[in-house]
């Protein structure tokens, strides 16, 4: 039986967001059209658009809907000279200045919030920042639905969301701007979404991300993910008990409370990913969105570690779903695993 630890790349749609995606299916109206099926539709566009305000604590005018949170940092930082961190995702490092100081526990120093993008949580590590007020961008993804979120509270201008890793569909985010806070179009045409991104909107990931992102907030308000934390800890004890070389990253400093980042220097993170998989449990060797691409981490690196040691982490990341049996069952996994591997390099 298998079991899915992978949750950080993308969270199993939730039940809520499968229904309300196939209740949107019957509503055929384009949402630009003024009959009758057309404004049905863009009630169903409004109505996600305040469902998603009130989880976030924002404006429901301020949430600009986009195809992902790929494409809500592109729509923040086009044309802006911004500084971020050396830990940033891809999604936001390629728009920025990457250069902001990382200590070795990935907390990330901003002296300029104005000028500055910093995301709220890192999907390798699961550190948690402090955001300072006033700061420009943060991608809020892999925190939005994992930890209270107050976002007209936090200071913060603009925020990039995305709904598959909260349990909604892929290919849905959104961009959350502050009160008078305004960005150029970057994709032109019909002026949908208040004129700031053109384009027929996704209907149907919009419903099922308004349902997932409530479905989210009832889950961290119920406490869930202190459940999840209490079992990522217990695997850590678990792991670290059988091999003494293994290091857990930002162990020491605010997580999410799902996501344990494992490194056994010498033992290199991709191997250990195919082994895992041949052995029924999905994790991964860094962001998903960098699959593929066999180099150490640049997350650690940046956090003091050499590329050695950057090469040999895996990051489990557990769900709601997960069980106690599941953590388990794959501590001992891959304590039989990397006793062999001790075995091999002697």
């Amino acid at each position: 039986m298998r079991a899915y630890l992978d949750h950080n790349a993308t969270m199993p749609l939730r039940t809520e967001a499968r229904a309300a995606m196939v209740a949107a299916m019957d509503v055929i109206g384009n949402p630009s059209s003024v009959h009758a099926e057309g404004r049905a539709a863009k009630a169903l566009i409004e109505r996600a658009r305040a469902q998603i305000a009130a989880t976030m604590g924002a404006e429901e005018a301020d949430v600009v809907f986009t195809s992902g949170a790929t494409e809500a940092a592109g729509l923040a930082l086009a044309g802006r000279d911004l500084r971020g961190s050396r830990v940033e995702h891809d999604a936001v490092a390629s728009w920025v200045r990457s250069d902001l100081p990382v200590d070795a526990q990935g907390q990330v120093t901003v002296t300029d919030p104005g000028g500055a993008t910093l995301q709220w949580a890192n999907s390798e590590t699961g550190v948690v920042q402090d955001l300072p007020q006033d700061l420009a961008v943060s991608d809020m993804t892999q925190g939005f639905g994992k930890l209270p979120c107050d976002f007209t509270a936090s200071g913060v201008r603009m925020a990039l969301i995305s709904a598959h890793k909260l349990g909604g569909p892929k290919g849905i985010g959104a961009l959350v701007l502050r009160r008078g806070q305004e960005v150029p179009a970057q994709i032109r045409g019909g002026g949908q979404e208040m004129g700031r991104r053109s384009g027929t909107e996704n209907l149907i990931g919009i419903a099922g991300f308004a349902a997932a992102a409530e479905a989210a907030t009832r889950d961290l308000l119920g406490g869930r993910w202190d459940e999840v934390a209490h079992l990522r800890d217990l695997l850590e004890e678990a792991l670290a008990a059988a091999s003494s070389p293994t290091i857990f990253i930002g162990k020491d400093v605010r997580r999410l409370p799902n996501t344990s980042c494992i490194m056994t220097p010498g033992w290199r993170g991709e191997t250990q990913v195919m082994q895992m998989d041949l052995a029924g449990y999905a994790v991964s060797a860094g962001s998903a969105c960098s699959s593929g691409k066999v180099r150490a981490s640049a997350v650690l690196r940046a956090m003091g570690h050499n590329d050695t040691e950057a090469a040999s982490a895996i990051r489990v990341s557990l769900g709601l779903e997960t069980s106690r049996e599941d953590v388990l069952r794959f501590a001992d996994a891959w304590i039989a695993k990397m006793k062999k591997h001790v075995m091999r390099a002697a």
